[in-house]
């Protein structure tokens, strides 16, 4: 067992893990359960977290890897009750169903954003080609990315 500390949404977080244990797994033992465990093989994006900024997949580095630097993840998105703009596009798009990969897809949205304040549809795609979903047919994600963008989706047809 070796300590980790690291700041998770802008707090301090220690603890005692495994060399072995994923960031994904140690978040969630943090009672961070917003980020899912989908696939265990970074290839599903529901796991995505900002590590020092940057979107990385939790499921595909060790917490270890972490220590000393600032991880954001979807629960510290929103402003208490207030959605962030991005959250609240999701929900007003009909972003999402199930739910499950939302997290991922909204933390990915954020970091797209932060790069590319007006994105593109094609733009949209790309950054969110490592983001599954399995409801949506993903129409309604790239509206909601561009809505949140203060673009309007009002002329965007299905596809």
């Amino acid at each position: 067992m070796e300590n980790l500390t690291l700041s998770v949404n802008g707090a301090p977080i220690s603890g005692d893990v495994e060399g072995r244990t994923l960031l994904v797994e140690f978040l969630r033992a943090q009672g961070l359960t917003g980020t899912h465990v989908g696939c265990e093989t970074s290839q599903c994006g529901a796991c995505v977290v900002h590590l020092d900024g940057a979107p990385v997949k939790a499921c595909s580095i060790f917490a270890l890897e972490a220590e000393g630097k600032a991880v954001s993840t979807i629960e510290g998105v929103a402003d208490g009750e207030t959605l962030d703009p991005v959250q609240a596009a999701f929900r007003e798009h009909h972003g999402l169903q199930c739910g499950f990969c939302t997290p991922g897809m909204v933390m990915t949205t954020k970091a797209l954003l932060a790069e590319t304040p007006k994105p593109t549809v094609e733009e949209v795609r790309a950054a969110l080609e490592g983001n599954l979903c399995r409801c949506t047919g993903y129409h309604n994600i790239v509206k909601a990315v561009l809505a949140a963008s203060g673009q309007d989706v009002s002329d965007i047809a299905a596809e």
